[in-house]
């Protein structure tokens, strides 16, 4: 249901509050969960229910926390975010950098006891790269041009150019490895992978339930269970916690972070690669002039959004994340507020004021509501609306994905390479131009570029250019990163909190 912040505001606070306390009284209740958990089952509190459990299409942050789990990829990322092998135990690439040959492991074998092989792979890989999929990563394949399962055992990709993003941009779970034998109305009721964990069980809008896979390839996943368990409200998750009815959850609220610290509870805060950012549609109104999207640009104090939303746990940021490709958030027009240049801009476009219809998510991360309301209050002494409209999680993944918004404010995921950070929005043929609003020709020469070369240097002087492209153009206002506050109970053990947000290290967690 889509509803106005500004008639709303009142009832959204009244309701969490109501919603607080019912959870917390639930929480307390003689009928929760016992809070010793002898034979190894984990309740991890979340906010929202996954809105797919398909994985070439999971955008959502809680989907992809669960799917990660269930699923396999051909390569993985470890604890400091350098690939290493996943299903593939090693891979070769040819001297000319066209063929890129992986060696698949023998033992692996999908939770409904089907044996993996390079059939799988050929599928999956040709599956995505499908239009009529709709595949969010489909972009991240676009130098494959054919698959060859050259025996069960081996699989080769023939490359339009060379790669050097490629064995990265495979770890993402949306290029997860699915059995040939599925389909996705089967898998979005019953997932089928072979990752550490397999699917038990979902009861909608309230929980998930995972089993330990005890095929599962690599190390014994310490587990016997892992269920998700939706709590709406952060603080009533941290009040299940200290209860002991919730045994671990990731916060994004720093205040909520500090209210669990102390006692039977841990808290660790681990910086993201994720971003913040108001995205601007270029295509749409009068976002299409670039001097509009500059007068935006120009009147956003994004310190002072980050302060607010975040409490200042965070920094600045420019359009790449990635350790080793860093953009400088200085490096960008009115890298300060200028209120004056704001005017320019917008006397540039012909314009007096503009009202911007921008889209909020409330459920899927917990300063957006925040962060919508102080860009609105600052845009405002630019003569520049932002007309907020609130909606749930699902509701805003679907505007998302379909592009249908002017401006959004949204949490975008980082990576450690930025062409699968990027290439599948800001390039002409990206299947994610749509949610962009943005491209051009020499952002699809930089990318082709970006690719093409492995050497680090050359690559991060490439991405300099691609950063330098989207900010002067203000393609969308990139504003901050933060941190994630992975709370855990005192008899659990083995978690690695990651950068990129990722839950992957449930396999190695124990609780006693």
């Amino acid at each position: 249901m889509r509803q106005g912040l500004r008639s709303r505001s009142g009832t959204v606070a009244a309701i969490g509050v109501v919603a607080s306390v019912s959870l917390a009284l639930a929480g307390c209740s003689g009928s929760a969960t016992p809070s010793a958990s002898a034979d190894g089952n984990l309740v991890v509190g979340v906010t929202t229910d996954p809105d797919t459990l398909f994985p070439w299409k999971a955008t959502q942050f809680q989907a992809v926390n669960v799917l990660q789990n269930i699923y396999g990829t051909l390569t993985e990322y470890d604890e400091e975010l350098n690939v290493v092998p996943g299903l593939a135990e090693s891979w070769d690439t040819s001297e000319d950098g066209l063929t890129l040959t992986f060696n698949l492991r023998s033992d692996v074998v999908f939770a409904d006891g089907s044996d993996f092989d390079s059939e799988d792979v050929k599928f999956s890989l040709e599956s995505i790269m499908d239009e009529e999929t709709a595949a969010v990563a489909a972009s991240s394949l676009a130098s494959v041009e054919s698959v060859e399962a050259v025996d069960p055992q081996t699989v080769e990709l023939a490359l339009s150019a060379p790669d050097a993003a490629l064995p990265s941009n495979l770890a993402a779970i949306n290029m997860a490895m699915l059995s040939s034998d599925d389909t996705e109305e089967a898998l979005n009721t019953t997932p089928n992978g072979t990752g550490p964990y397999s699917f038990d069980g979902r009861v909608a809008n309230q929980s998930i339930t995972l089993k330990k896979n005890d095929s599962y390839w690599g190390d014994e996943p310490g587990l016997s269970s892992v269920e998700f368990r939706v709590i709406p409200d952060e603080a009533s998750i941290v009040t299940a916690m200290q209860s002991g009815n919730v045994h671990m959850a990731v916060f994004d609220d720093p205040l909520v972070a500090q209210t669990a610290e102390g006692g039977n509870l841990a808290v660790a805060k681990t910086p993201q690669l994720s971003y913040h950012t108001l995205q601007l549609n270029a295509q749409r109104g009068d976002l299409t002039d670039v001097n509009v999207r500059l007068a935006i640009q120009c009147a956003i104090d994004r310190q002072e959004v980050l302060d607010t939303a975040a409490f200042g746990e965070g920094e600045v940021t420019g359009p790449i994340t990635s350790p080793a490709y860093r953009s400088d958030p200085a490096a960008r027009p009115c890298a300060e507020r200028d209120l004056d240049k704001s005017a320019d801009y917008l006397a540039a476009a012909g314009k007096d004021s503009v009202t911007i219809q921008t889209i909020v998510s409330q459920g899927e991360y917990a300063t957006s509501v925040n962060e919508a309301q102080n860009l609105e209050a600052q845009l405002a002494e630019a003569n520049i609306v932002l007309d907020l409209e609130v909606l749930e999680s699902g509701a805003f993944v679907d505007a998302w994905v379909a592009g249908d918004f002017d401006a959004a404010v949204a949490l975008n995921g980082g990576r450690p390479d930025p062409d699968g950070m990027y290439g599948r929005y800001f390039t002409s043929t990206g299947n994610l131009n749509a949610v962009a609003g943005y491209s051009s020709p020499e952002l699809d020469e930089l990318f082709a570029e970006g690719r093409a070369t492995s050497d680090e240097a050359e690559r991060k002087a490439i991405y300099d250019e691609v950063s330098a492209e989207l900010e002067n153009n203000a393609a969308w206002i990139w504003l901050f990163t933060a941190y994630t506050y992975t709370a855990t109970t005192d008899n659990v053990d083995g978690f690695v909190p990651m950068a990129n947000g990722s839950l992957q290290y449930l396999r190695t967690t124990t609780i006693a």
